[in-house]
């Protein structure tokens, strides 16, 4: 399709029955005709493949068999796909129907730029909005210093990139995306849209709610490799994040029993 290029959407899943179908047909739904959607699956026991099943012929490969987890999935999908601009959409959260059209039609006609991102909604299991992703400008320096102001649902990036900087350390359980926006930032610019683009779903179950603990030690370990000290901005965010993780974790649960009244 002329000026419509190719994007290649992955969705990794384990036992997300419950959400998965909704991200389905968020990303089925898209105002943009050229998707290519993947679907890996880590062996679900949980109604999660007749869900897949039920849209399999709009979906162009998908698999559901016992991997390394979300990262490993995640590399599996992109190992797969064609596209010329690339995403993965967890499969609890979900897109807006125009975010893949307004995505694309911002890299081509800006092609210095390498990543492109939007805004993202807090949802709660009833699709209740429960806050907001604080979305914001960002850099390589930034990034560096924990200042990522990305929201992974949101975030569209070119696969020649992909290609060499990918793919995700399979080591990290939370912070690959982190990870993957460091080294983008490395060798391309990168730019935040004020669009809403996505939905970001906070549960009982969720890796944000559940395991928050792992997240800022893994972004410690990117600052490491990229030659950090010690005595830096990152460094006093991890130890103040420790500090605050009860507080933190205590109103992000809350949220879940007080949506936002609009």
């Amino acid at each position: 399709m002329k000026n419509q290029p190719l994007v290649s959407i992955i969705t990794p899943s384990y036992n997300q029955a419950e959400y998965l179908e909704k991200t389905i047909t968020s990303v089925l739904g898209q105002t943009y005709p050229n998707i290519e959607y993947i679907i890996i699956d880590g062996g679900s026991e949980d109604g999660s493949k007749e869900i897949i099943e039920k849209y399999q012929k709009k979906i162009k490969y998908w698999v559901s068999e016992p991997d390394q987890g979300q990262t490993d999935a995640i590399n599996k999908g992109f190992a797969k796909a064609n596209g010329e601009i690339l995403a993965w959409l967890n499969s609890d959260d979900t897109y807006e129907p125009h975010a893949v059209a307004e995505a694309v039609t911002y890299l081509l006609e800006h092609p210095e730029i390498g990543l492109v991102y939007g805004d993202t909604d807090f949802i709660d299991a009833q699709d209740r909005k429960i806050g907001k992703f604080p979305s914001a400008q960002t850099d390589l320096r930034r990034l560096k210093r924990g200042y990522v102001h990305v929201a992974q649902q949101a975030s569209f990036w070119r696969a020649e990139l992909w290609k060499q900087v990918g793919p995700l350390d399979p080591s990290f359980y939370f912070a690959m995306d982190y990870d993957l926006w460091v080294r983008l930032a490395s060798v391309t610019e990168i730019k935040y849209l004020p669009k809403q683009w996505a939905n970001f779903r906070l549960h009982g179950h969720a890796k944000t709610i559940a395991n928050d603990d792992r997240c800022w030690p893994e972004m410690i370990r990117v600052h490491q490799r990229e030659g950090g000290a010690f005595f830096s901005v990152i460094m006093a965010k991890f130890y103040l994040r420790k500090l605050l993780a009860p507080f933190i974790n205590w109103r992000r649960k809350r949220r879940l029993v007080e949506p936002i009244q609009e």
